[in-house]
């Protein structure tokens, strides 16, 4: 009689792989109050809950959890009994095929138990070569990222490896009663089955480790840096119901008003009815987008006990932070240095953080402004960092009316407090100063101390230069070279040219970028960006962190509407639960390979059947033939393609990103840092090179990559190729404010800045990238985030209806006729 297939078992100490058969008759279902494993005889435990373990519920056979656990790894995964397939319980790690069943993420329970890739490394000589396995990932050769140059920054994150190796041919049978079976024996399987959950460590509430503390922290650390916090649903619900029931009510009022015609008053009809439809489509493009809005929880301990860890070297991601100016009339450089302060006194480590200021205008001004703002720097950080100073903008700080000595416990605070306030008025009388010698140009132009003519003296026609000081974190003034007869195109290309200048000298694998007017109010912002983008499950499909808009000065009554609570507060949460929230052109933390017009990566494919050549099953495998490959001739044929290859490569990069060597070989370092050879004097050449005003000329700046060209609100257009391409963002709000900007505080500047908004709207509707009929091609960009977009563009057409609606009662009284149908009585 045939037994009956069972439990896969083995050992990684020894290159052993067998099968447990069953008793030739059906053995009767087990209790679930058993407390004793039948595999090994040990005691099955309880949960990470308390309750006793239950390996499978169909049948509830009584199995521990390593039995359990080495089953979904190794085995069949299904249960010795019922040959049900083991589902994923709380608190087990993942494998192949649990996410085609699972209708509940877990994935806060979700612990790594064991090294992965030592665990993948012995599967295949356990199996002796008996067995087919799929590629993993680092095999793929669809992916859309170039080989990494630079090492990573990771820890080694112990994270689970999505492409577990799967099975194809049948296991190796071992006979019954062997003596690699027999447990009283040394090296059986009891002994076996010991070494192998001492290999696997912290498992389950049985063992010695549970209490330790230590164990405990690598635990915590091993947890996702955030989660997703569903929306409850007593909220929620109504809010999907009064849509529902207004999409009914509106499909009953449409059929009303179309078979219902005012013959003699058809041209006023026709209009109205015009008109309602577009209200109607404006809502719900409006409403659907709202229908799966959440809340993200980012967990900052948990990211200093992976990357931050005592001993160790820091392994955060270095960040280049953007700030851009381009009058110093309009944008005073007081308020740009506060920002560029409280830029430099973050939360992060020194070396990490590279502030760069784009002055598109090559204002002296804002030169002599940022030296006096790095000399103040290296007083005021300081400052910020021994007492946990918030917000590190000093003007906003020692303007709060707060109770300024809460939580300090630092007897000389308050003394260190009053000598940095008298430095700060100080500083803010030489930037004063600055102002006001300024405002008179000599007729000869700047000049530099040095006694050279000030290069910006012609704000239209001025070369590219650049100067750095090094003490903190590094603060590097830029401006960009513009000569007459070139498109600069304002706010986006100057952004792309920090973009290639930080490419050249710092090559952060992340960017944050501000308004001159928008300080750092969260010291601790940059590290809730980085729960998101350094995730190792998660992050990696990310390709910006979008950050709530908050401003100073609002009256209490908000009268011109800048806080925009309906789009922060719930527009922007709903399209997160969807593939991501719009960029709205600051305060945004940006991973730079999304930037360079990359694809996200891709997740593993699924192993392909091959023939063995004597089976007909999956057709014979191909064989390929090269021309003299039989007799061995012109074997240097390999050798000259593979340099063709490398060359044409070559010339692809440089179509696509400009010639520059060093800046094409830093777009290739994913996880970022310089190229090693590269001395500071050959960068800060390449970096001037890079911001001429020709560079772009022929390549894809500003078409594919960096900010899009082609409207002024660039913002949206970036953030839609993104989209479309494949990536996902996050909005993250802390419960304190990340950033701060200063608001309109008059009717004229509030409309200017809506005039703008609307205007590159329509730009960008009548434009190839309208999200109307772009991005169809690839369909990565999800149904109801084209939705959202296609309101961003036809909002301001709204304009011309409601006023043609406006109009309607008016002369409807001068014609005396009416939009709707006379309603006859009759008695």
């Amino acid at each position: 009689m045939e037994a009956s297939a069972g439990l896969v078992a083995g050992s990684h100490n020894r290159n052993e792989l067998v099968v447990i058969h069953n008793h030739e008759e059906p053995k009767p279902l087990k209790n679930l109050d058993a407390q004793v494993c039948e595999i090994c005889g040990d005691e099955i435990g309880l949960t990470v809950d308390g309750d006793l373990f239950v390996a499978c519920n169909e049948c509830g056979f009584p199995v521990c959890r390593p039995c359990y656990e080495y089953e979904r790894r190794e085995g069949t995964q299904v249960c010795p009994q019922c040959k049900t397939r083991y589902k994923r319980l709380k608190g087990s790690p993942r494998v192949e095929g649990d996410e085609d069943e699972e209708d509940i993420d877990d994935i806060e329970h979700e612990f790594n138990i064991e090294d992965e890739k030592n665990k993948e490394k012995h599967v295949a000589d356990m199996l002796h070569g008996k067995m087919s396995y799929g590629r993993g990932p680092d095999s793929d050769e669809n992916s859309q990222f170039p080989p990494v140059i630079a090492g990573g920054y990771g820890h080694g994150d112990q994270m689970l490896s999505s492409s577990l190796h799967k099975r194809v041919h049948p296991y190796p049978v071992s006979e019954p009663g062997s003596a690699r079976w027999d447990e009283k024996k040394e090296g059986g399987w009891k002994d076996r089955m010991d070494d192998w959950k001492m290999q696997q460590g912290n498992l389950g509430p049985e063992t010695d480790d549970a209490n330790d503390p230590d164990m405990a922290m690598v635990d915590e650390a091993r947890q996702p840096l955030s989660r997703k916090v569903p929306i409850a649903s007593s909220k929620i619900n109504p809010y999907r119901m009064v849509i529902v029931a207004r999409l009914v009510i509106l499909a009953f009022f449409f059929r009303y008003r179309i078979l219902n015609p005012v013959h003699d008053a058809i041209g006023l009809w026709l209009i109205s009815v015009i008109c309602e439809i577009w209200f109607a489509i404006s809502w719900i493009l409006d409403q659907f987008p709202k229908w799966f809005p959440i809340d993200r929880e980012t967990y900052l301990d948990r990211l200093s006990f992976r990357y931050e860890r005592e001993g160790e070297p820091n392994m955060l991601a270095p960040v280049d932070i953007f700030v851009s100016t381009v009058d110093p009339l309009k944008e005073p450089p007081l308020v740009t240095a506060n920002t560029v302060l409280s830029i430099l006194a973050m939360d992060y480590p020194v070396d990490k953080i590279s502030c760069y200021i784009s002055d598109d205008g090559a204002s002296i001004i804002t030169f002599d402004a940022l030296a006096e703002t790095a000399e103040f720097a290296r007083k005021w950080v300081p400052f910020c960092k021994k007492f946990a100073i918030e917000p590190r903008a000093p003007e906003m700080y020692f303007t709060l009316k707060v109770d300024y000595l809460k939580d300090k416990v630092q007897p000389t605070f308050v003394k260190e407090r009053r000598a940095m306030k008298r430095e700060y008025e100080e500083f803010k009388v030489r930037i004063n100063a600055i102002v006001a010698r300024a405002s008179k140009i000599p007729p000869e132009g700047w000049i530099m101390p040095d006694g050279t003519p000030w290069p910006g003296n012609n704000t239209r026609d001025h070369p590219g230069h650049d100067a750095e000081g090094n003490e903190l974190p590094r603060l590097v003034y830029v401006s960009r070279e513009k000569r007459p007869g070139f498109q600069h195109h304002k706010k986006a290309g100057a952004m792309n040219a920090l973009v290639r200048v930080s490419g050249v000298l710092t090559n952060a694998p992340f960017m944050l970028n501000l308004d001159c007017d928008h300080y750092v109010n969260n010291s601790k912002a940059v590290r809730e960006s980085m729960c998101f983008l350094m995730d190792p499950q998660t992050g990696r499909k990310v390709c910006y962190v979008q950050f709530p808009q908050r401003f100073d000065g609002i009256d209490r009554h908000d009268r011109y509407a800048n806080r925009n609570t309906v789009f922060f507060d719930i527009n922007m949460r709903g399209l997160d639960g969807i593939q991501g929230p719009v960029y709205v052109g600051t305060g945004c933390v940006f991973r730079r390979q999304a930037l360079y017009g990359y694809e996200p990566p891709k997740g593993p494919k699924r192993p392909k059947m091959v023939s063995c050549d004597c089976c007909p099953c999956f057709g014979r495998r191909k064989k390929k033939y090269s021309k003299h490959s039989a007799n061995g001739e012109n074997a240097n044929l390999g050798g000259m393609d593979d340099d063709k290859e490398l060359l044409m490569s070559q010339m692809n990069f440089e179509k696509k990103f400009g010639q520059s060597a060093i800046f094409v070989t830093s777009t290739l370092m994913e996880q970022g840092g310089v190229p090693p050879s590269s001395s500071p004097a050959s960068l800060l050449k390449e970096a001037i090179h890079v911001i001429s005003c020709g560079y772009e000329d022929k390549t894809e700046w500003g078409l594919e990559l960096g900010w899009i060209y082609g409207s002024i609100t660039e913002d949206i257009l970036t953030g839609f190729k993104m989209h479309c391409r494949g990536w996902r963002s996050i909005y993250c709000m802390p419960k304190r404010a990340a950033f701060k900007g200063s608001a309109p505080i008059n009717l004229s500047d509030r409309l200017n800045q809506v005039l703008r908004w609307a205007l590159g709207s329509v730009e960008i509707f009548f434009s190839r990238h309208s999200p109307v009929w772009y991005g169809y091609k690839g369909g990565k960009l999800r149904f109801l985030e084209r939705f959202a977009y296609v309101n961003t563009t036809i909002y301001p057409f709204t304009s011309i209806p409601l006023l043609a609606y406006c109009v309607l009662p008016a002369i409807c009284l001068l014609t005396d006729k009416f939009i709707m149908p006379e309603v006859t009585y009759s008695f």
